[in-house]
């Protein structure tokens, strides 16, 4: 059997999806053969810390997307490159096959007469890190590679460069806060869930509650997101966008993060912030923060009262978060 050369591996298409699926990067980078990332442009400065042979970019339309990944194997001069699958669709597995990429992932979608070592789901339910982690630990051990189990703790351990630590606690000074006495909020979640709004509906009305109690609240949504997280709630500080491992660290550097069970619970989760995600509409035990420092409530039958969520936030909140000042408020609340 010939060497590997190179592992292509393509992550999934949301950013909560590919934070969850960072043990099975981890596992992958273990085996010390090179690893070419296939995603979306976005997630190039999530995972700028890690020590990647290459980034390929995706764009969602196939033929562009093979065309891309057979240019970077061709320039590298990989002889004996494997991919490794983490979505289910038939498209992602296409791109592969026809870039010269013998692969593995689920057989789903169709798929199994396109990949070369198709893994068969678990029949009991995973959690989406269990899950992508075990299509990863079974192609490694087809392929004759070692792979350690998932960590019994929920850790995702990203990986943060020194310039996205920087950029975060810069935002975080400009903003007038100071680490740990500053509650950032997600008042957004982007798209519907089997129809069903995924966004708790008492974000301004908390807002103005947890500020008159003198707590700093804040938020930084994406620029897509900008005017839904003013309309969801008016009276929180607006820090501007920030790439997503700068906003990582922001998440890290604030006294909790109360959030939507969205990509923000995800990248939150990813760099080990006290959190708490509201759930409404999804279900906890399939999509919830892969986290030791995160508390979750709701379910996907209904979202919790303001009542609960208050009395959560102030119990989760370390003594010392209290902002009288509220300096950000005064300054970034355009």
């Amino acid at each position: 059997m010939p060497t590997i050369s190179a592992i292509y591996v393509r992550l999934p298409n949301w950013i909560g999806d590919v934070c969850m699926s960072l043990p099975s990067l981890h596992a992958l980078l273990e085996t010390h053969i090179p690893v070419v990332v296939c995603a979306r442009p976005w997630a190039r400065d999530l995972l700028s810390a890690y020590p990647l042979a290459g980034f390929v970019e995706m764009k969602g339309r196939w033929r562009e997307d093979r065309a891309a990944v057979n240019t970077h194997k061709k320039r590298a001069r990989y002889a004996h490159p494997r991919g490794l699958l983490l979505p289910d669709s038939l498209s992602s597995a296409m791109v592969f096959k026809f870039a010269g990429v013998p692969s593995a992932g689920y057989r789903d979608d169709g798929r199994s007469l396109i990949l070369r070592w198709p893994v068969r789901k678990p029949s009991h339910g995973l959690h989406a890190v269990e899950s992508w982690h075990y299509v990863t630990a079974q192609t490694l051990r087809r392929w004759g590679l070692p792979a350690a189990q998932l960590e019994n703790g929920r850790k995702l351990d990203l990986q943060l460069s020194p310039q996205q630590l920087e950029d975060g606690h810069r935002a975080m000074s400009e903003a007038g806060l100071e680490e740990g006495r500053f509650i950032l909020i997600a008042p957004t979640a982007t798209g519907l869930h089997r129809g069903k709004i995924k966004v708790w509906p008492h974000f301004d009305t908390l807002t103005r509650l947890l500020q008159g109690q003198g707590y700093s609240v804040v938020m930084c949504p994406p620029p897509g997101e900008t005017a839904e997280a003013k309309k969801n709630a008016p009276t929180a500080s607006l820090i501007p966008s920030l790439k997503l491992g700068a906003f990582a660290t922001l998440t890290r550097l604030a006294g909790l993060v109360l959030c939507n069970d969205s990509g923000v619970s995800h990248v939150a989760a990813a760099a080990g912030a006290r959190q708490l995600t509201l759930f409404g509409v999804t279900q906890r035990e399939r999509t919830g923060p892969w986290s030791e420092t995160a508390t979750g409530l709701g379910s996907a039958h209904g979202w919790p009262s303001l009542d609960q969520v208050s009395e959560t936030v102030r119990a989760l909140l370390p003594p010392d978060a209290v902002n009288i000042v509220h300096t950000a408020q005064h300054n970034h609340s355009a």
